[in-house]
């Protein structure tokens, strides 16, 4: 098969059409329809317990779709009635539409059966078996389980964030299926059982093979990336790499993943057959470090010249740009990066850090970026914008939001 051959600026454009910035509509406020259109193009939402901002999982939806209630999302997360999504272990831990739950049981079952991608758990459930009955009996007997409500949590151990073995048994459950995600309670997941959580047509939905499943994740992958290197396709919904190898060479010799070159890449690119040319892609918008546009760190480098490493882990004196950093996305590159935190208190976004990228016009990226500061702040309830004096993007900034 003959290979495609793109410019950076293709890619680009077909990376940024696939993950819903081809001219999206961020105006007003997004009902149901539009957010589920938003999340149609990522296939899932990466969760994370971070909120100086807001709960990352909230932000892509923001950042394709505008201003929206956090309500509407959560109605669909957890609400008995209105629930579209249930939660597991894909791109991380992640709320996933229910009609990808047939296409993760396969995962569950090798968790079952200890050839799963937590063998830490794995392990923990068939040493400590007896305990994890007793675990499974509780919330069986009680409903929505947090860890602080079983009788014996034990204490906290040096494995995986120095979780207790109540934990840690509860995780087990979550990861062979026997027991999801009811609720949280101030980000903290409660588990039950799934026949008292997840619609009976989810849960009775015939489970897809292994083999079926992988291909058809690969091609939502594909589908999400508009283009990748085999590591983006697999990272997508973390695929272990022996059933990745199987499925992909059938893929490609039917023609549902196309092989591709872009300018620049020293490695394989590959394009799902349905993808177009789009000559036009953009959005003047704010990133989550946990967007699928940006979570794959050295595809953002391959495809935006942007280096990009979340430093909420490194000891301030060492972080370069600050604590919870956004990308800023002017068009169809990634231009700048801003230090935010939500001063609820105060009823203030504080922009503790601006930096534009070298090479910039620092004046017209400032003045792009106000709006959506302002678009922020407001859909976050917060009156106004401080922006402190670091970073080179700083003062064109604060000059930017003394005119708007």
């Amino acid at each position: 098969m003959k290979n495609d051959t793109l410019s950076n600026a293709q890619a680009r454009r077909l990376a940024l059409v696939a993950q819903g910035f081809a001219s999206p509509k961020r105006e007003g406020t997004a009902n149901w329809t539009r957010i589920e259109r938003a999340i149609a193009h990522m296939n899932l939402l990466q969760i994370d317990s971070v909120n100086v901002l807001v709960r990352s999982h909230y932000l892509p939806v923001f950042a394709r779709a505008g201003h929206y209630s956090h309500d509407t999302l959560d109605q669909r997360t957890f609400g008995r009635r209105k629930r579209r999504f249930f939660e597991y272990w894909a791109h991380e831990a992640s709320f996933l539409p229910l009609e990808l739950y047939p296409l993760l049981r396969w995962k569950m079952d090798r968790a079952r059966n200890g050839t799963g991608e937590h063998r830490f758990l794995e392990t923990f459930g068939r040493e400590q078996k007896a305990y994890v009955n007793e675990v499974r009996a509780h919330v069986r007997a009680n409903g929505p389980t947090a860890v602080s409500d079983l009788p014996d949590p034990g204490g906290r151990t040096g494995n995986w964030w120095g979780w207790n073995k109540g934990k840690i048994a509860l995780e087990y459950l979550f990861h062979t299926g026997e027991v999801t995600a009811a609720t949280r309670r101030v980000f903290e997941r409660l588990y039950d059982l799934p026949e008292r959580v997840l619609p009976a047509d989810t849960l009775n939905a015939p489970m897809v093979p292994e083999a079926d499943a992988v291909r058809q994740l690969i091609d939502l992958s594909a589908r999400a990336l508009g283009i990748a290197s085999e590591a983006d396709l697999r990272d997508y919904f973390r695929l272990p790499v022996d059933a990745f190898k199987k499925a992909m060479p059938a893929l490609i010799e039917e023609g549902v993943i196309v092989p591709a070159r872009v300018d620049g890449w020293t490695i394989k690119a590959y394009r799902h057959r349905d993808t177009g040319s789009p000559r036009k892609a953009g959005a003047n918008t704010l990133l989550s470090p946990f967007d699928p546009l940006v979570w794959e760190r050295s595809r953002a480098e391959r495809l935006f010249d942007f280096h990009y490493r979340i430093e909420i882990y490194t000891p301030q004196p060492k972080r370069v740009y600050g604590y919870y950093v956004l990308p800023f996305l002017e068009g169809d590159r990634l231009t700048a990066r801003f230090c935010l935190k939500a001063d609820r208190q105060a009823g203030l976004l504080r922009v503790n850090a601006a930096h534009g990228e070298d090479g910039i016009d620092m004046m017209r990226t400032a003045e792009a970026a106000t709006p959506e500061l302002r678009r922020m702040a407001q859909w976050l309830g917060l009156g106004d914008i401080a922006a402190a004096a670091r970073g080179s993007l700083a003062k064109p900034l604060r000059q930017a939001l003394k005119r708007a």
